[in-house]
């Protein structure tokens, strides 16, 4: 099996299979493209086309260029054309059904040295190599869409996978410009696996009602990073093949937290499939379309909204780095802040650390000299809560314990004046408790800061059972003030980022722990395919082992689900005090400072 792989097969020519042979096609190899609809492989051809006009066009190659790849690239509508071919991919509907009958009749044709690959993300690979004459040569390649773009490649291998067969398309994907990962057969693989947990969550928080689509959207491209929300994401790639994939995760894992959301199967049955079809979650602007047009559950603009009260004066409680964050944040937005530490001392070096980040503002350019100073000009640093009693809105950034918070809310409770907005900063306490602390539960708010404050757009507004209308309405306003977007999300664990984040993570972790995946491929698959910022063990050290364990148990202890229970490994790590960069050693080791 150790072949040049210079002539390939590529069976179906939907937009991935197109992709793929376009891929092929302009790193100089030769296509068989196969399909039985005509006008598919017509549209193949034109979009072969028209994607290397524009490649001319750019400069990214040459004419003559462009005429050699258009002419490596063949269709016909029979698979005994595939015939001469050294490696063939299929990327037919994810059916067992139509993907088997496609492999036996692959075996009447093909050499027995040919490599048989399949494109599915939900299917077992060893269930169809089974059906194969010789399985050694069936492996899984899974490009993602759009192929010629996305730079992963999942190379999945079943326990009857030839060894030099894994070479040879892991050597083929490195000459066309992609990064391999090897990974082992279950559904999802890797990318898949670890996205479509969390797609599946966000519908089942969505259909909950806990959170508009909106706000679920805004708040994971927001708080997170990345390109798309999930619900527009799952209308992306159709909500019926989202649902097709799950069922196959969940059949393998038998992990609620892959069992699909029953709102995926209710839109499906109703052909409401996602942007292919003009309506999902969201409606487009005609079937196939990107663009959303308002329909019915889109929020009208301010209608209904309570007046809120007037905010001057902000006070912010605590010396670290959010509670100097949001200070800074609200100084620039021109309001006077009030930063109260437990002594003069932790105050100052707060005001100190604000001085050094509105400095670095200054030198990228970002903010004049004078800004500067005006903005600093507007914080008093104090050494007691006692000077939060003329503020107008009250924000604690304390430790995340909930006595510590309790106690903090109760001498606020005290000390600031009647109608004072008070607001918690915690990413995964009840808020309701905390307001319980006071005599004024109504008056109080989660506003859930993203770190760091100045840069981050994010803010999860958290109102309880007995937050009051404007005060709802307040924090709001102020969220708009400070040029901040404001999501709404009730109060319970986790909120809309951390509960969605955070199993996400955990998932990752136990895939390292069941030794399924290196550190290394998990990061690179979720970043080249699932496009993060930043890959999930990556992420877990920056955040701290610690806190992120913290979370989980939250949101174990509130939900009660099995599938959200931590990660032995991440316990452990735990255990041991590696707790990420801040300790020089989590999943990785860092360079001590």
């Amino acid at each position: 099996m150790d072949t040049p792989l210079s002539t390939i097969a590529v069976v179906g020519l939907g937009t991935m299979g197109t992709g793929i042979a376009e891929v092929l096609a302009r790193a100089g190899r030769e296509v068989i493209g196969i399909d039985t609809s005509d006008a598919a492989a017509r549209r193949a051809v034109a979009s072969l086309e028209a994607s290397t006009a524009r490649a001319v066009r750019r400069g990214r190659i040459t004419e003559q260029e462009r005429t050699d790849a258009l002419a490596r690239f063949r269709t016909f509508r029979d698979l005994r054309a595939v015939a001469e071919a050294e490696l063939v991919i299929e990327v037919v509907p994810e059916s067992y059904e139509i993907k088997q009958q496609v492999f036996r009749e692959l075996d009447a044709v093909v050499s027995p040295t040919a490599i048989l690959a399949t494109g599915t993300n939900a299917l077992s690979v060893t269930r169809l190599a089974a059906e194969s004459r010789y399985p050694e040569r069936v492996l899984g390649l899974h490009f993602f869409n759009p192929a010629p773009a996305m730079k992963l490649v999942e190379v999945v291998s079943s326990v009857l996978t030839a060894p030099p067969a894994v070479e040879s398309v892991t050597r083929l994907a490195r000459e066309l410009g992609k990064e391999p990962v090897a990974v082992g057969d279950r559904p999802g693989f890797v990318a898949d696996g670890l996205l479509f947990g969390y797609l599946n969550q966000a519908a089942a928080m969505y259909e909950a009602n806990y959170a508009s689509r909106e706000d679920i959207d805004a708040a994971m491209k927001l708080g997170c990073g990345l390109p798309m929300g999930p619900l527009a994401l799952l209308d992306l790639i159709g909500i019926d093949t989202a649902r097709t994939v799950l069922e196959a995760m969940y059949a393998a894992s038998h992990d609620r937290l892959h069992a699909p959301a029953p709102v995926l199967g209710q839109l499906g049955q109703a052909g409401l499939t996602g942007r292919k079809a003009g309506r999902g979650f969201y409606t487009y602007e005609a079937p196939g379309s990107g663009t959303v047009v308002p329909d019915a559950q889109t929020p009208p603009e301010g209608a209904g909204a309570a007046a809120g009260r007037t905010v001057r004066s902000v006070g912010v409680a605590g010396s670290g780095t959010m509670a100097s964050g949001i200070a800074e944040v609200f100084a620039k937005a021109g309001y006077d802040v009030v930063l109260a530490a437990r002594s003069q001392e932790k105050a100052d070096t707060a005001k100190g650390r604000i001085a050094t980040s509105l400095e670095r503002s200054v030198t990228k350019g970002r903010l004049t000299s004078g800004a500067r100073d005006e903005t600093l000009a507007r914080i008093t640093a104090a050494d007691s809560l006692d000077a939060l009693a003329g503020v107008d809105l009250a924000v604690e950034a304390v430790a995340e314990d909930l006595e510590v918070k309790r106690q903090l809310f109760a001498v606020l409770d005290k000390v600031c004046r009647p109608g004072a907005v008070l607001a918690t900063t915690t990413s995964s306490l009840p808020v309701v408790a905390i307001a319980r602390a006071t005599a004024r539960p109504e008056d109080v708010i989660g506003m859930h800061f993203f770190n760091p404050a100045p840069a981050m757009k994010l803010v999860e507004v958290v109102r309880t059972v007995l937050t009051a209308d404007e005060v709802h309405a307040t924090v709001r306003e102020v969220c708009a003030k400070v040029r901040k977007h404001p999501v709404d999300c009730g109060d319970r664990a986790g909120f809309i980022v951390n509960a969605l984040l955070f199993p996400y993570l955990n998932n990752a972790i136990k895939m390292v722990g069941e030794h399924y995946a290196t550190l290394d491929d998990i990061d690179a698959a979720m970043k080249l395919g699932g496009g993060y910022p930043m890959g999930p063990f990556e992420l877990l050290d920056v955040v701290g082992l610690d806190v992120s364990l913290a979370i989980e148990k939250v949101l174990h202890s509130e939900f009660r689900d099995p599938g959200l229970a931590p990660a032995p490994l991440l316990e452990h790590l735990v255990a041991a005090g590696c707790l990420g960069r801040k300790t020089g050693r989590g999943f990785r080791e860092y360079a001590r400072r």
